[in-house]
């Protein structure tokens, strides 16, 4: 899949027909099924992340003989400027997952290592872009195909790095979904897998936070903290911590007052 920034232009470059330069965040396409022009799709696969090309497409690379009415004239040389922003080679992951669950386990670990980490990079892709629910898919799906367990402990060690990863990015991924409770739960997998990881017990830190669960939220960030005692953003949770605990002691106090003045009036 990649995210191409366009321009089609008929003529010397003067007349646009299409373009997808008005969209802030432009989708994901395949090659072959999004894109489908042959120029267009050789030009791209020629191409890298960040690179920018002019293409210019013959009609046998384009829209052939008969054109596209009305936009495109019959026998007509196309014009693309092109932009790749990113890149990520879905081939290994459609084929994987045409596989029948049998033929899954089957292949060797070294395979299923790439198609995970290619699903991870697809989730990291809608993260970044603020499609949270879709990344949250994404590295659940990467999850679903590490269930191998291996008599070998140097490829389960490599089963359990790639785990990792994504229980981190899921923890993230729900805090940003909003749902604490999940994000708790992943950074706690995390956590089992790698007790002394400052990313995990910081995301711990911010669900429990997040859910007002003050005491456990300090236990570990203050062990997150010991960690990594420069860390910027650990240090700043835990100043937020101490301000929602002063405010909430603040509010305790001032429902008591409420709650016993009227006894100690006169009436």
């Amino acid at each position: 899949g990649c995210t191409v920034k366009y321009s089609g232009y008929l003529g010397n470059w003067n007349k646009l027909f299409c373009s997808n330069g008005n969209s802030k965040y432009p989708r994901l396409m395949k090659l072959g099924k999004d894109i489908t022009l042959w120029g267009l799709e050789i030009g791209l696969l020629s191409m890298t992340k960040g690179e920018a090309a002019l293409l210019i497409l013959t009609p046998e690379y384009a829209y052939g003989q008969r054109g596209c009415p009305p936009s495109i004239p019959p026998n007509t040389t196309v014009l693309f400027k092109v932009e790749v922003l990113d890149f990520i080679d879905s081939e290994e992951c459609d084929a994987f997952f045409e596989l029948t669950y049998e033929q899954q386990d089957r292949l060797p670990l070294e395979k299923v290592l790439k198609v995970a980490a290619t699903e991870r990079e697809f989730g990291n892709y809608f993260f970044y872009k603020q499609r949270f629910k879709i990344a949250k898919d994404r590295y659940k799906r990467a999850l679903s195909i590490l269930g191998h367990s291996s008599s070998s402990k140097a490829e389960q060690s490599q089963i359990n790095a790639s785990k990792l990863l994504l229980f981190l990015n899921l923890s993230l991924t729900y805090l940003k979904l909003e749902r604490a409770d999940r994000a708790l739960k992943y950074g706690q997998l995390a956590l089992e897998m790698d007790q002394g990881n400052a990313k995990a017990l910081f995301r711990c830190g911010q669900a429990c936070l997040y859910m007002r669960e003050y005491s456990k939220s300090r236990d570990f960030l203050a062990r997150a903290q010991c960690i990594q005692p420069f860390n910027r953003d650990i240090n700043n949770e835990l100043k937020k911590l101490a301000r929602y605990c002063k405010e909430y002691m603040e509010i305790e106090k001032e429902m008591c007052c409420q709650m016993f003045d009227p006894l100690n009036s006169y009436g």
